[in-house]
């Protein structure tokens, strides 16, 4: 498992006189992700972060290193409203069928119980790309359950 560590609010655009309190105010969280077996190629995964309208605020984590195809992550592409070939997150290799991928980042304590979702957009080569294949409350009460995706996910759960 890749350990990481992100500096959530200054990803987000948070104004600097609450970005630099929360620096030293962070929870290390780790999401995890498992994929169904479907049987195609690897799937593109986006993680990012929402308000409590659905509204964009960050990328966590960019799973799929061919950023032509980030496109097909169409929530998250919409809402980072960034060119194909840029992203505001960490990024690694696509996530294989029946594979799991395993994210930890420091995230700011203001982010947790404040309203913030966590979505899991999914998209595989010839096959289905899934919005909002998971969307969850970023919440200390819902820190280690499972939830089921609606595409390609077939549990997410984050814990701290």
């Amino acid at each position: 498992m890749k350990k990481l560590t992100l500096a959530l609010a200054l990803t987000l655009g948070l104004v600097a006189a609450i970005a630099l309190p929360t620096l030293a105010q962070a929870r290390e969280v780790t999401f995890t992700t498992e994929l169904k077996s479907y049987g195609g190629d690897g799937a593109y995964v986006a993680l990012y972060l929402t308000d409590a309208n659905g509204q964009y605020q960050g990328t966590l984590w960019i799973a799929g290193e061919k950023s032509k195809y980030y496109k097909h992550l169409r929530d998250w592409a919409r809402g980072s409203g960034l060119r194909s070939s840029e992203y505001d997150g960490l990024t690694g290799a696509s996530v294989g069928s029946g594979r799991t991928l395993n994210i930890t980042l420091d995230i700011a304590d203001e982010l947790i119980d404040a309203g913030y979702e966590v979505r899991v957009d999914t998209a595989v080569e010839d096959m289905r790309d899934n919005r909002a294949d998971v969307v969850v409350p970023l919440t200390t009460e819902g820190a280690g359950q499972s939830v089921s995706g609606r595409g390609y996910v077939q549990s997410f759960r984050y814990t701290f």
